[in-house]
């Protein structure tokens, strides 16, 4: 059962034990609903308060997506740039990443095409175009505050492999060092996957992650998660989701009306359920309104931290990543690599699926074919099979010692679906 966006905040029916419902405020305790001295309204004040992790937070990464920079018509939008523009840069004691969708939506209109296209050749000549137009957009618009931008374009493989994720984060960090704001986006033009699959709400999950942000903020069309249709009279906006038992038996819809973007609330709340999980709370709410997500406002849903922070590429693979094939594991190997967080060896490997090269991702299955982990492989497809079963001193002895080695490294490993 889902409350409404006043009993969210303030507390739910059946919380924790011991908690007290408190009809009048003790003595000195100043009620959040009473006038100040001076006619203000203390209940600013104590959603503030409520949302300490937001006003705390120093490093944010800001995703906006299409349909809160594009006309109708598929072109960029200036004026909504330029006053999500306005908001940003007056927060100059803050660093912000801003991941922006966008490119394809913003190449649509040059090149003639009505609305997306579904192909990918013609989305990848969309993105190349409207890319250039976005960023010069950004350059344009932050440039009247003196603020400088860098454009940084990424890919799955940029993150989950150790070299590149270490390199990315290098870039962030020191662009953020230098007083820039960078400008993230899926590189489109080159993806394959990241187009058909991906989508920019859980880019900007990850990439907050990777720059150990404070904070994520989600801008949309809508303002915030709603227990219902938004259109539907009677529902209400959720202010506060503390963890996965606070969505059970919601409906979120898909793709929003503009049909310029991939993502809809689906992607937003898994986006938010990933950082939330990483340790970085989230806001969720419309572009209009974030102003007021920075101040820490009431404004939308507040995803409050639900884990701590982990390894930090074991993320990436484990959400951005792609698994090229898959290996089938016997019972004592998936025991050893969900249990003790072994590395696994081809002793445990009873058959190897599809097609991949060595230091790509695969998916680790049981015998009934459920996914128990994902990791990057030592070697290639072809060379598994004479590998089954055996330890590997037997292959060392055989081979060559370029195979006395795991075919997955721990260290290269998470377990997933637990």
């Amino acid at each position: 059962m889902v409350t409404s966006a006043g009993q969210a905040a303030d507390g739910r029916q059946g919380g924790a034990a011991g908690r007290q419902d408190v009809t009048e405020p003790s003595e000195g305790v100043t009620d959040a609903t009473d006038p100040r001295p001076d006619g203000t309204d203390a209940r600013q004040d104590a959603a503030t308060d409520a949302r300490k992790d937001v006003t705390d937070a120093r490093r944010i990464v800001v995703k906006v997506g299409s349909s809160s920079l594009t006309t109708a018509a598929g072109g960029l939008d200036a004026d909504r740039v330029d006053a999500l523009v306005d908001v940003l840069a007056k927060h100059q004691d803050k660093e912000i990443v801003l991941v922006s969708s966008g490119a394809i939506a913003a190449g649509l209109a040059p090149l003639g095409l009505e609305k997306r296209p579904r192909d990918l050749a013609r989305q990848q000549a969309a993105a190349s175009v409207g890319q250039g137009l976005l960023v010069a957009r950004y350059t344009a618009s932050f440039a009247r505050y003196g603020r400088r931008v860098g454009q940084v374009l990424l890919t799955s493989d940029d993150t989950s492999r150790r070299t590149h994720y270490r390199n990315a984060y290098r870039t962030l960090d020191q662009l953020l060092a230098m007083g820039a704001v960078p400008i993230v986006n899926e590189n489109d033009t080159v993806a394959t996957d990241e187009i058909r699959f991906g989508d920019n709400d859980r880019l900007a999950a990850l990439v907050a992650h990777l720059v150990r942000a404070d904070l994520l903020i989600l801008l949309s069309d809508v303002d915030g998660l709603y227990d219902g249709d938004p259109a539907t009279p009677g529902t209400s906006r959720i202010a506060e989701v503390r963890g996965p038992e606070d969505l059970a038996g919601i409906s979120i819809g898909s793709a929003g009306k503009a049909g310029v973007g991939t993502g809809g609330m689906v992607t937003k709340v898994e986006a938010a359920r990933i950082a939330a999980a990483a340790g970085v709370p989230v806001v969720l709410t419309s572009a209009v309104h974030a102003s007021e997500a920075l101040a820490g406002g009431p404004t939308g849903t507040h995803f409050l931290r639900t884990g701590r922070r982990s390894a930090d590429r074991l993320l990436w693979l484990a959400h951005a990543s792609t698994p090229r094939g898959a290996l089938i594991l016997d019972d004592g190997a998936v025991e050893a690599i969900v249990e003790r967080h072994s590395s696994l060896l081809p002793a445990g490997i009873a058959a190897v699926e599809g097609s991949f090269s060595a230091g790509e991702p695969v998916e680790l299955r049981n015998t009934a074919g459920d996914p128990i982990a994902r990791g990057l492989v030592n070697f290639d497809a072809r060379e598994i099979p004479r590998l089954l079963g055996r330890t590997t001193h037997d292959l060392a002895r055989e081979l060559g010692p370029a195979y006395e080695r795991e075919v997955v490294h721990r260290d290269d490993l998470v377990v997933v679906g637990r």
